[in-house]
């Protein structure tokens, strides 16, 4: 039986189901986990000098979040460590384990791509995915930032020049 840590009973009151959290508890269900593992365990035998501390199992999880969410090995890193939906569908309590690093998820990820294992795995989640009824689009988490405006993309008379859109050298000597 799995003892519940502080960090993964969480000290928020309140929570609110996002889009990402239903996504992944979906995927968890309806993804075939054991016919997927299936397809990769010969090949991470044979391919890896040791399997990963946190599992092949994991590690496969982590695969299709970057594909899902289309992140890099350092940005999966990252969002592991920042979201609790996604640490909770590749199954890591950081009151037990840290996130695999980089590096790790780069060989696992390079593994797959090298034995072309991407298209099957994508292939038979596709698969039981249009059996369920369901499709998949691919999507992306944008690191966005509002900063504000310089002041000569506007007129003097405060109206918006759509000539001094991202200027170039010869083109900022405009009126």
């Amino acid at each position: 039986m799995k003892q519940t840590t502080l960090v993964s009973t969480g000290f928020e009151r309140r929570r609110k189901t996002t889009h990402r959290a239903q996504f992944l508890a979906q995927m968890r269900q309806v993804v075939p986990w054991a016919t997927v593992y299936a397809l990769i365990e010969p090949h991470c035998r044979e391919g890896l000098t040791r399997p990963p501390a946190v599992g092949l199992e994991r590690m496969l999880r982590i695969y299709y979040l970057q594909q899902w969410f289309s992140l890099s090995d350092t940005a999966v890193e990252e969002a592991l460590y920042d979201s609790v939906a996604m640490r909770e569908f590749v199954d890591i309590d950081l009151g037990r384990e840290p996130v695999p690093e980089q590096n790790t998820i780069w060989r696992f990820r390079l593994l797959l791509e090298h034995r072309g294992l991407g298209r099957q795995l994508f292939a038979a989640v596709s698969q039981q995915l249009r059996a369920a009824g369901m499709k998949l689009s691919v999507g992306t988490i944008v690191d966005a930032s509002i900063i504000g405006a310089p002041s000569w993309t506007q007129r003097k008379d405060r109206r918006w020049d759509p000539r001094r859109h991202q200027l170039g050298a010869s083109e900022a000597s405009l009126p």
